[in-house]
């Protein structure tokens, strides 16, 4: 039989064993591929189908005739997810390895279409590539500007590290669209005017691709990816949130550069800013001078905050305090324009619209009525030698605006043509985004469509989805403050831990929107992998600087709302030199500090119960003592705290540092009626007087002293609050103590309930007795701490025999899994001790000691750790409780 009538016949035994199945998925494999025996695809020769023994295993086909048998293949409508009018292969190629020109190694090259369900509508354009030595995963594209050009899925990752090969290269199957209409420039809106192709461009093509893709996989190598990621930039980065806000289960990780998340606001603030440039004349336009001016006053007054001058503003927070100073200082005699070497009142009203936040009057979808300013007096570059974007040639537009006018209103003057108003010649400047009046619900609509807003992550982490986010600080294009709204929007609606435990934000000074004085190059596809796939959270990393004048010089690529400072010695040019702690003098604030002064409720190691407030104005806080065996009720302690960096401060009352986390928690210390140091305490923004809020069974960390003779002792067991009646019980393995499975028949056990207190807004806790009869041992009090939704108990123990207190965490019915308490905490000790902790999966590093975690050890929910760390720990609403050698301590995540 010749070579050609071998294929034939392989190809026609292929199609009978793919005609009785709806979708060509079930078919496929190839002799390249290891067995199924393996951990890779297919089935050997000769045996069984592993999955279903009854039947014999499909025909094994070699990578060519495997490849070949793509072309011409469709997957039918009903197989879709989306409505459409099914997919066709138009070709499958076999590029070798060795072909002209490839580095990515021997793939099939499948190109196909999906079909619209709107016969006026265009054509989905796909690309699907399929490797010969395949790993296993896959890897979904985003786009990019409004679109149009096929993403084919040969590219490398954006920001990569130079020679990093391509995810395909390494063995990924690829793939990626033209997100549903074709078009030679990426600012041609023309495309949404007609209704599919602009929900394709909001969103719906990357669920038809990724359905086709996956079918296309199936046939090819029997199976799905055991992973899959997303990486999308810009408007890839809104596609790669978009799509895990609509569909959550179809994507392990992803990486999100820069993302258009904000899509409706940010094309109204490029509107808001070509108005602010062109109407009156042209009066507030700036040429290239006046514009270089600006930037250069911005980089003189912030360029060394971060303690070098490095043409890179790192501390852009502290910079923004004096922003408009540095404006001001830029304005003409008189207010009129008198030249190149000032601004006329007209052109610094420009120059607060580009920088200040557009605010509506109306909200977007999921509630979003901000669109993020563009920080153009915090080191965004917006016209000179690191970027071809600048605000034009002309004070007068065209319309439609040109590459002659500012790129700013170049995609705004787009967009409200053909996406709102769908009138080619409508003048774009008379178009108010602040209040559009009757196009109000059509800019709606729009925005319910294109938009990746919905902060609501919780399916996607819930099912252990991880998200790397990352925009520069500089950008120009896509305002880095749109992002970090929707990253405080997400932590506020599902909370800090969750976002702590699956998504990393990381802020980079001096990036533009792929262009500005710092262009970073990083390993993010590796990290991504090691943290879905080990448990290895990404942390702290080290980015490189790939411009040409300054390449190679690395900084640390900090999580936000860090930033990178320089530590006073050593080479400008490397990242061991830098710390991510912010700066003397000016230093950004604490996001989780709120705006206003503010009460938290709490206690401390000695079981006194009490109140923090503190002024954010003038950090100047007060403790009050509300109950306590120690002190009088009414005892107040008073300090100033000083930012260390972050959301941690120094106190001069007695030494303590306070740390502010999300969730609305604190830790701290007060100083103790005598002598010197502190007693470390935690209090909440949110308790509650509903003990049903708290019912659980539960962990229990503490630290009690006894009233004669002052021994220390720790406390370790479980407890339960019930539900059914304000009741309580705690069990422990041994009259000493000790963790086990709660059982309410447990032998060591203590009984009692508790009654709400209006006056002190906590609970009274009673030994013994009953609620009916009252005669309980009145013997501290609970706060009922709420954080993010979480319960957070503090038992604090004032009694004729002993004082303390005891954190609760819930003891789960199922194992924690490991890394599920990942963070940096900010530990404070019953020894005095002030220090970091590192969890990180099963790696534990407590000031600079290493130990090894085990997680559900000795029960489940409890952490031990062991080695150079021996402690064991409860984690529970951002707080990290431990108990070690006669050491109690509270941390934080921060």
């Amino acid at each position: 039989m010749t070579s050609g009538s071998n294929i034939r016949r392989r190809l026609a035994l292929l199609a009978a064993a793919c005609a009785a199945t709806a979708l060509m998925a079930a078919c496929g494999g190839g002799d390249d591929a290891p067995s199924a025996s393996s951990g890779a695809p297919g089935t050997a020769p000769g045996t069984d189908n592993p999955d279903n023994p009854t039947q014999p295993a499909q025909p094994t086909l070699s990578a060519l005739e495997a490849c070949n048998a793509l072309n011409g293949a469709s997957v039918p409508a009903s197989a879709l997810t989306l409505a459409s009018g099914g997919a066709t292969v138009t070709a499958a190629t076999l590029i070798a390895a060795d072909a002209t020109g490839n580095t990515l190694g021997e793939y099939c090259q499948v190109r196909g279409a999906i079909a619209p369900v709107d016969a006026a509508a265009s054509n989905i354009n796909f690309a699907v590539n399929l490797p010969t030595q395949w790993n296993g995963k896959g890897i979904q594209f985003g786009g990019g500007g409004f679109d149009g050009t096929l993403i084919d899925g040969t590219e490398t990752v954006r920001f990569a590290l130079p020679d990093d090969p391509a995810p395909l290269a390494r063995g990924y199957a690829t793939w990626g669209d033209d997100s549903g209409h074709q078009s030679t420039s990426i600012t041609d809106g023309r495309f949404a005017t007609n209704d599919e192709q602009l929900a394709n461009y909001g969103g719906d093509t990357l669920k038809k691709t990724h359905d086709v893709a996956l079918a296309m996989i199936r046939q090819r190598y029997g199976r799905a990816p055991t992973r899959a990621y997303f990486l999308g930039t810009s408007t890839g980065g809104r596609d790669a949130l978009s799509y895990i806000q609509r569909w959550p289960a179809d994507y392990d990780g992803v990486i999100a550069n820069e993302p258009a998340l904000n899509y409706t606001g940010t094309r109204l603030s490029n509107v808001a800013v070509g108005r602010a440039l062109y109407l009156n004349g042209g009066a507030g336009w700036l040429n290239i001078n006046k514009t270089l001016m600006v930037q250069a006053a911005a980089m003189a007054a912030c360029d060394t905050l971060d303690g070098v001058a490095d043409k890179v503003v790192s501390n852009v927070e502290g910079c923004r305090l004096g922003a408009m100073q540095v404006l001001a200082n830029l304005r003409c005699p008189g207010g009129t324009d008198t030249g190149d070497t000032c601004l006329s009142d007209a052109q610094i009203a420009t120059v607060k619209t580009i920088e200040q936040p557009l605010q509506l009057t109306y909200p977007l979808a999921n509630g979003v009525t901000v669109a993020g300013g563009y920080n153009i007096l915090e080191g965004a570059l917006v016209a000179g030698p690191f970027t071809t974007r600048d605000l034009g040639t002309r004070p007068v537009p065209g319309n439609p605006a040109t590459t002659a006018d500012a790129n700013m209103y170049l995609t705004g003057d787009q967009w409200v043509k053909y996406f709102v108003t769908r009138a080619a010649t409508f003048d774009a400047l008379t178009f108010d985004p602040a209040s559009p009046g009757s196009w109000t619900s059509r800019v709606q609509t729009v925005s319910a469509l294109t938009d990746a807003t919905n902060p609501d992550l919780s399916a996607f982490l819930a099912k252990g989805g991880r998200l790397i986010l990352l925009h520069g600080l500089a950008d120009e294009v896509i305002s880095p403050n749109s992002t970090i709204a929707w990253y405080k929007a997400v932590i506020a609606r599902v909370g800090q831990a969750a976002v702590d435990q699956g998504i990393t934000f990381y802020t980079v000074p001096g990036m533009g929107h792929g262009t500005g004085s710092f262009l970073p190059a990083w390993n993010s596809l590796t990290a991504l992998e090691n943290w879905v796939e080990m448990g290895v959270a990404p942390g702290q990393r080290t980015v490189m600087d790939t411009n040409a004048g300054t390449y190679g010089r690395t900084r640390p690529l900090c999580q936000y709302p860090a930033w990178p400072k320089y530590k006073g010695s050593g080479s400008q040019d490397a990242a061991i030199n830098y710390t991510c702690e912010g700066a003397s003098g000016i230093v950004q604030s604490c996001l989780n500090l709120p705006a206003v002064a503010t009460t938290w409720k709490g206690g401390n190691t000695n079981g006194e119960e009490l109140s923090v407030r503190v002024d954010p104005a003038t950090l100047k806080y007060t403790v009050t003592i509300d109950a306590s065996l120690q002190r009088t009720a009414g005892v107040t302690r008073t300090g100033q705290l000083v930012s260390q960096g972050g959301c941690t401060y120094a106190s001069d009352e007695n030494g303590a540092n306070f740390t502010f986390t999300g969730g609305g928690v604190l830790a701290g210390g007060v100083a103790p009626v005598s002598g010197a140091g502190f007693l470390p305490l935690v209090a909440f923004q949110t308790v509650s007087s509903d003990f049903k809020a708290v019912a659980d069974i539960y962990n229990v960390n503490g630290v009690q002293t006894a009233v004669a003779g002052g021994a220390v002792t720790l406390r370790t067991g479980s407890a339960r609050l019930r539900s059914s009646a304000a009741t309580w019980q705690t069990c422990s393995a041994t009259a000493a103590g000790g963790f086990m499975v709660y059982d309410a028949a447990c032998a060591n056990t203590t009984k009692g309930y508790i009654v709400w207190n209006p006056a002190r807004n906590a609970f009274d806790y009673y030994v013994g007795g009953t609620i009916a009869a009252g005669d309980g041992v009145l013997s501290g009090s609970l706060i009922s701490g709420i954080v993010n939704g979480i319960p957070v108990p503090v038992v604090l123990t004032r009694s004729s025999t002993a004082y303390g207190m005891n954190v609760y965490a819930s003891q789960p019915t199922a194992p924690l899994t490991a890394g599920a308490a990942d963070g940096r905490y900010r530990m404070m000790g019953t020894d005095g001790s002030q220090v970091s902790a590192d969890l990180n999966a099963t790696a534990i590093v407590r000031d600079g000691a290493s130990g090894v975690l085990t997680y559900n050890q000795p029960v489940a929910g409890v952490l031990d750790a062991s080695g150079g760390v021996v402690a064991s720990y409860l984690s529970n609403g951002g707080l990290l409780i431990g108990t070690s050698a006669g050491r109690f301590e509270l941390g934080l995540l921060n």
